[in-house]
């Protein structure tokens, strides 16, 4: 991936020597101002910029503001306060300084991810997770994954790892294999089942969605997963059951 780092001058981090660290990066430049980094952009195949929020004379969040066609970015700041407006520009990550190298990493990691998406469907990045779209809904989207977006990030979920989901008044709650506490955003059962790929998943509840690869137990009313009983609501049973059948061998 081709890379750009806008920072200032006089700023003092490691992120230049961080991402010479990939072996999957190449650093193409790096920019002390956003004019410097619109030059590049007008010539350079960019893939992925990091960016910092605090530049002179233009902000790094009026700087993306002010592109039509935006490559992959990640912001890096001083100030928490500008994490939300990042994510609402579609920003991979938000790295707040200082930052660890194991914390650039993760980031570093989602944007790989998020490159060889762009790369196998040929889609723009401002479509991944839009102002008002938490969860993915492009139909080209890998049917392994799901992307969702909390307060402060934007998770790749791989589809195998869901245990259940469930809902509440004006959010869901993700409930993975991998963690012990759910992954929370804002958005409804019934968008998100349209993600799902329903040979893998089921609404057995108008509150709950089951990944039907981690059910332990079924009996009339409940299902078990992971150590936690679901209720099957009467509306729901028999599609459920009828999928159940077609699983039996």
């Amino acid at each position: 991936m081709r890379c750009l780092v806008v920072k200032k001058q006089t700023e003092q981090n490691n992120i230049v020597e961080f991402v010479g660290t990939i072996p999957y990066f190449e650093l193409v430049a790096v920019c002390s101002s956003v004019f410097e980094a619109f030059e590049y952009l007008q010539f350079k195949q960019i893939d992925l910029i990091f960016l910092d929020t605090d530049l002179p004379r233009i902000s790094g969040i009026d700087f993306i503001k002010s592109l039509d066609n935006k490559p992959l970015f990640i912001f890096f700041s001083s100030s928490s306060d500008l994490a939300i407006e990042g994510f609402n520009l579609n920003a991979l990550d938000f790295l707040l300084k200082p930052f660890s190298y194991e914390r650039f990493l993760k980031a570093a990691n989602k944007a790989l991810l998020y490159h060889s998406i762009l790369k196998k469907n040929s889609f723009q990045p401002e479509k991944l997770c839009t102002e008002h779209t938490e969860i993915q809904e492009n139909t080209n989207q890998p049917n392994d994954i799901v992307m969702v977006k909390t307060d402060y990030q934007t998770l790749v979920i791989r589809l195998d790892n869901i245990l259940f989901i469930e809902g509440l008044k004006d959010y869901i709650k993700i409930f993975t294999s991998q963690n012990a506490k759910p992954v929370i955003t804002l958005n409804s059962l019934k968008r998100l089942q349209q993600n799902l790929p329903p040979k893998r998943f089921s609404r057995i509840h108008k509150s709950y969605i089951v990944g039907l690869d981690h059910i332990k137990a079924i009996n009339k009313t409940q299902v078990l997963i992971n150590d936690r009983y679901i209720p099957i609501g009467e509306s729901y049973k028999d599609i459920f059951m009828n999928k159940l059948s077609e699983m039996r061998i």
